[in-house]
């Protein structure tokens, strides 16, 4: 049992029930409107009552009953409705605890769905991605891996996984049936499939994380090139202090924004540049070691030097150091003196984005965007279209289970004994098993599901 709503006040707030004595404890509690009406319902129907603890009356009520199997959790899900005020919500928990009810752990609700089949770990895991979901991108996401497109997918190269293990241990119980070099080469053939299937699912990962979790993007340039300005622009408040003082940024400042639908996990910088300043030469090394974690880098310049050719060596450095993941903002065409734009001649490189832009004005926004876009999608504007991992757990099992195929093709190939080689497909399967929940053990559950709210 567990309050469905957030706490506070609101128009109404939901408990949640389920279990075996979930219909006995809102007998004790509840006396509906329409005895009658409440008594022949099949559920999925609300019923209009008082709630009440012992003789006290708590609310008006409103409960639905939607009865095994065919809930949410597989079990018997009675949600009551309230009235929205905490005072209430709480008298009505209360009520149900003195009923013989238990408080629900985090996920619990869940837990119960993914242990009474009604869906796997994947989609289990796809509900907490979904109510966490911070763009239009990461919920539709979220709903394709529910649908179970992605769980699916899984299944499949599991099978085939599964298949030819049972085909080797076959080979391994009937020796006087020993597999012949043909058989050896169609079961390496299949293995080579398999890989391929799993390299596909693994290719459109990386897309998916950063879909899920944001792009990391480093902000980064020399002092004064307008660096905070920017994050400030993209955060639209005053995040990040601004002054004509060079160095003010001395240390990393991490802020999450949507541009163009895509989440940033944005980090503004210490401005790139020689210093004699303990703290902030601390600055600038962090600034370095950003640069070599991040997805994008956006290099601010001003554009008025970039026209003239003279870019700092640290400029320069990360041109060079981080060319496919750098996008150039040639900031201040605001200032140009005759108002117009020149691309530079210093910086006309083959695969370079350089968009001229304007934190004051705005200009190059919608430029930005698109080109953030493009990259997490690679030209595709759809994330339904096919199955994407975006957990890391799932990623890392997809990852393990890939590499065990490998070893087993390796041996496969230097014609190893067939029970060595059903070492390494046994430990690819349990891998494959561990993203859907096949094979799931208690900690394993215990550590996804913690993370889900109470009452979901």
């Amino acid at each position: 049992m567990a309050l469905a709503t957030p706490a506070g006040e609101s128009a109404i707030h939901v408990i949640r029930l389920s279990g075996r004595e979930a219909a006995g404890i809102v007998a004790a509690c509840f006396t509906p409107l329409n005895p009658e009406r409440w008594a022949e319902s099949d559920g999925f129907t609300l019923h209009l009552g008082r709630f009440h603890d012992g003789a006290a009356e708590v609310d008006q009520v409103l409960i639905g009953k939607m009865p095994s199997p065919a809930s949410f959790t597989g079990e018997d899900v009675y949600e009551i409705n309230c009235h929205g005020g905490m005072l209430t919500a709480q008298r009505v928990v209360t009520a149900c605890l003195r009923a013989g009810a238990a408080a629900a752990e985090p996920g619990e609700f869940t837990l119960r769905a993914f242990l009474n089949g009604k869906l796997d770990l994947v989609q289990a895991e796809a509900i907490n991605d979904l109510i966490r979901a911070r763009t239009e991108m990461s919920a539709a996401l979220a709903l394709a891996q529910l649908s179970g497109g992605l769980s699916a997918a899984l299944r499949e190269i599991r099978q085939e996984i599964l298949d030819i293990l049972a085909n080797i241990e076959a080979g391994i119980d009937f020796p006087e049936e020993e597999t012949d070099p043909l058989a050896r080469t169609e079961l390496l053939h299949r293995l080579t499939i398999i890989k391929g299937h799993a390299l596909d699912l693994l290719a459109g990962s990386r897309t998916g994380r950063v879909i899920r979790e944001g792009l990391s993007t480093v902000i980064a340039g020399k002092p004064n090139v307008g660096k905070s300005s920017l994050l400030n622009a993209l955060l639209r408040e005053e995040r990040a202090i601004v002054t004509d003082i060079p160095g003010t940024t001395r240390d990393e400042i991490h802020e999450y924004v949507t541009v163009g639908d895509i989440l940033l996990h944005l980090i503004d910088t210490a401005g790139l540049r020689e210093s004699e300043d303990p703290v902030e030469k601390l600055g600038i090394e962090r600034t370095w070691k950003a640069l070599n974690l991040a997805d994008v880098v956006l290099l601010l310049l001003d554009v008025r030097d970039a026209q003239r050719g003279e870019l700092s060596a640290e400029e320069r450095m990360v041109l060079t150091e981080y060319a496919g993941k750098v996008i150039v903002l040639l900031n201040k065409t605001d200032l140009l003196p005759d108002g117009e734009y020149r691309p530079p001649l210093a910086l006309q490189t083959e695969g370079l984005s350089l968009i001229p832009f304007s934190v004051k004005t705005q200009r190059g926004m919608d430029e930005l965007a698109l080109d953030l876009k493009e990259r997490v999608l690679a030209g595709k504007a759809a994330v339904s279209a096919e199955p994407r991992l975006a957990n890391v757990r799932q990623i890392n099992a997809l990852e393990n289970s890939l590499r065990s195929l490998e070893k087993a093709e390796e041996a496969m190939q230097a014609s190893a004994p067939l029970d060595l080689i059903s070492i390494d497909i046994r430990a690819a399967l349990e891998e494959m098993s561990q993203i859907t929940g096949d094979a799931a053990e208690e900690d394993l559950l215990t550590c996804i599901f913690s993370r889900f709210c109470v009452g979901k």
